[in-house]
């Protein structure tokens, strides 16, 4: 198919003249959708975008149809990246992932309690990092383990605790004890045997 003429030059998306109407109903591929991405990721890098600009033009770029969807995403951006600087510059370390790294480590000096927002702060930035392509995905990962790792033992804590407060209770109850349910000692009654008395009759037993 790429020998037909309808696919031997296809114009880019961007450029100098942009779309023209004519084009912008067209449908877009894969590699169109790439391109404009990495106009994205320099005019990112260049700070023309901010974080959120950038994640929300990326989302729409992934999901567009045509080439229309994609012109309007860099309508405010230069068709190419001025001389003086590169076209790509590499995004720096996220800064979910340290924070994550950071409350991971806290959990040894807070007996835990960082633990869950270790763990929120490692998915977020690992989702960041994939859209991104930012560094600190070890970090987030770490923050994860950490996290997890805390909330485990603290779940593992719980349920030995119960366990054992009901073992307690099936064991300690009031026959164990030695008191009968009155109060009273669980005595054994022994008979008694009374000699003869002084008006000669026998003795006789009776029980105390």
């Amino acid at each position: 198919m790429a020998d037909q003429p309808a696919y031997g030059s296809r114009p880019r998306f961007y450029g100098p003249q942009g779309l023209s109407r004519t084009q912008a109903s067209l449908r877009a591929s894969d590699a169109d959708r790439e391109q404009l991405v990495d106009v994205l990721k320099g005019a990112f890098a260049e700070g023309r975008l901010s974080q959120d600009e950038y994640t929300e033009r990326m989302e729409r770029a992934y999901t567009a149809k045509t080439y229309g969807e994609l012109a309007l995403l860099s309508t405010d951006l230069p068709a190419q990246m001025p001389p003086s600087y590169p076209a790509y510059r590499s995004p720096g370390t996220n800064s979910l992932a340290v924070a994550s790294l950071v409350f991971g480590v806290a959990e040894f000096f807070t007996a835990g309690l960082t633990a869950i927002p270790a763990v929120v702060l490692g998915h977020k930035a690992r989702r960041q990092i994939r859209m991104t392509g930012e560094q600190g995905s070890g970090m987030a990962t770490a923050g994860l383990i950490l996290g997890w790792t805390a909330i485990g033992l603290f779940a593992l804590l719980v349920a030995v605790a119960v366990l054992a407060a009901v073992a307690l209770n099936a064991h300690g109850g009031p026959a164990s004890s030695g008191l009968n349910v009155n109060g009273g000692t669980n005595a054994q009654l022994l008979p008694i045997y009374t000699p003869t008395g002084s008006n000669g009759v026998l003795g006789h037993f009776h029980h105390r």
